[in-house]
């Protein structure tokens, strides 16, 4: 059999209650489109059952094809290695927890046989996420539309469509602190926007409690911005700046006989402000040092320990 005209990537973490369902609903929809489709399904380290569910949904659908990594990499690199895999004109990412409806699909493959080649999913209202869910998430997009260079339209997602050349650009980009949604919008090309309505998750729970949805943004934030950097050194200069003043009017007072600047207290407090003020910026240096040192270690994204239902390969 030859490429499939549509391939859809899921990452998939611990969602062995959502796994039959989501293959039912994605499978419907598939059924649908006007070429063949595959659905990639990608387990990343999950312990609880869902690599055997999927082996079974392979074993009984041809057009299912499953990829094991050998540990949790994470949701971005999970998605990278979906796309290395798939092999459509037309790659939908999507999650396998059934919050972005499947049937969603076919929108997204209108505006991509209109000619995008970049089609974002946008949530017009988000069910069953907390307020600090939906609050958090819109200042991270109004920060990272302040600090990059990048537009990424507020409430998108990684449920998107992208055409093969998209594709292809992005297998290029092989950093390891992967914020996909900016790298999707970076390489450019084509672009439109189909708005939905995401819904409860079918069963389970978050995969991104509060310090994964932190690390996430500073990925997105250090992946395409200098500003913090820029931020530290504004910070230096400007304590420095209050220093360089400061100095002749405390000598002055001293020697007009004031007060005011005597005692443990001012210095402590002084010195505990600059302290903290270092200690941040070099946390920011560090930061970025970090990624640095991952990057030049030159180690794989992801590695694999099993695929099932790959044509012309050993299956594990």
């Amino acid at each position: 059999m030859g490429a499939p005209k549509y391939s859809v990537v899921a990452p998939v973490f611990h969602e062995a209650e959502s796994l039959p369902e989501f293959h039912r609903r994605t499978r419907a929809v598939m059924d649908g489109l006007d070429g063949a489709a595959e659905l990639l399904l990608v387990d990343d380290g999950s312990s609880d059952g869902s690599l055997e569910i999927m082996r079974a949904l392979q074993a009984e659908d041809a057009s299912v094809r499953v990829l094991s990594l050998s540990r949790n990499f994470g949701h971005q690199v999970a998605i990278t290695a979906g796309m290395d895999f798939a092999r459509g004109e037309a790659v939908v990412v999507i999650d396998a927890d059934l919050q972005d409806p499947p049937e969603v699909i076919l929108d997204l493959v209108a505006e991509w046989q209109r000619g995008a080649e970049l089609v974002l999913a946008v949530r017009a209202a988000r069910r069953g996420e907390t307020w600090f869910k939906r609050i958090t998430a819109a200042l991270f997009y109004r920060l990272i539309d302040r600090l990059t260079d990048l537009h990424i339209p507020k409430d998108s997602g990684d449920f998107r469509l992208m055409d093969r050349k998209v594709v292809d650009a992005l297998q290029q980009v092989r950093e390891h602190h992967r914020f996909m949604r900016g790298l999707s919008v970076w390489v450019g090309f084509k672009r439109a926007e189909v708005e939905y309505v995401r819904e409860e998750r079918f069963a389970g729970r978050s995969k991104y409690p509060l310090r994964s949805m932190l690390r996430f943004a500073t990925d997105g934030i250090t992946s395409f911005s200098h500003v913090p950097l820029q931020l530290a050194m504004t910070l230096g200069f400007l304590f420095a700046g209050v220093a360089m003043l400061g100095i002749p009017a405390i000598v002055a007072m001293r020697f007009s006989g004031s007060r005011e600047f005597f005692g443990q207290a001012t210095t402590l407090v002084s010195v505990l402000l600059l302290g903290g003020v270092q200690l941040i910026c070099l946390g920011i240096v560090g930061e970025y040092l970090g990624r640095i040192y991952n990057e030049v270690k030159r180690r794989p994204l992801y590695l694999i320990s099993g695929k099932w239902g790959f044509e012309g390969e050993r299956e594990e």
